[in-house]
C-alpha cells in the first residue's frame, strides 16, 4: 500500500527589510476555490489537534508562526511533515487522515479550506476511517 502523499507547495515570499511578506491566492498557489480559513493557536504543550479525516474536502494547512507536525495517515501507512516555514503549506487530500502535533509554543496553524463547514464530510473516528476506506 502506498504511503500517504502530502504535497509541500511553496508559497511567494517578497523580503524586504521592514519585514517579509507571503500570500496565498486561489487556483494559482492553492489548487482549489478556498471557501473556509480558520487557524490553530495556544495549544497546550503536549496536545494535539486533527485527528479525522474529510469525505470531500481539501486543505492546505500553513505553520505562519512556529512550527508543528502533521501526520498523513491513509490506513496502510502514515507519513509525518514538519511544517515550520510560514511560505510553505501541506496540501491534504480528500480522505486522508490527519493529526497534528509537536506544536512549538507560540505557534500558528491557518487551515485554508475547499469547502464550508458541514459536519457530514468529517469522519471522526479512526475504527469508522479504516471502514471508510476499505
Amino acid at each position: 500500500m502506498n504511503i500517504p502523499e502530502g504535497k509541500i507547495i511553496e508559497l511567494p515570499k517578497i523580503t524586504d527589510p521592514r519585514g517579509n511578506l507571503t500570500f496565498a491566492e486561489s487556483i494559482r498557489h492553492i489548487p482549489f476555490e478556498v471557501k473556509r480559513v480558520y487557524w490553530v493557536y495556544d495549544v497546550p504543550s503536549g496536545e494535539n489537534r486533527g485527528g479525522h479525516a474529510h469525505k470531500k474536502c481539501r486543505e492546505f494547512i500553513i505553520a505562519v508562526s512556529g512550527s508543528f507536525t502533521v501526520t498523513l495517515d491513509n490506513g496502510h501507512n502514515s507519513k509525518t511533515y514538519l511544517l515550520n516555514h510560514p511560505y510553505q503549506g501541506l496540501l491534504v487530500e480528500t480522505g486522508t487522515w490527519r493529526t497534528l502535533n509537536d506544536f512549538s509554543s507560540g505557534s500558528v496553524c491557518l487551515v485554508l479550506a475547499s469547502d464550508f463547514f458541514e459536519e457530514s464530510d468529517y469522519i471522526r473516528e479512526y475504527e469508522d476511517y479504516l471502514e471508510y476506506i476499505k
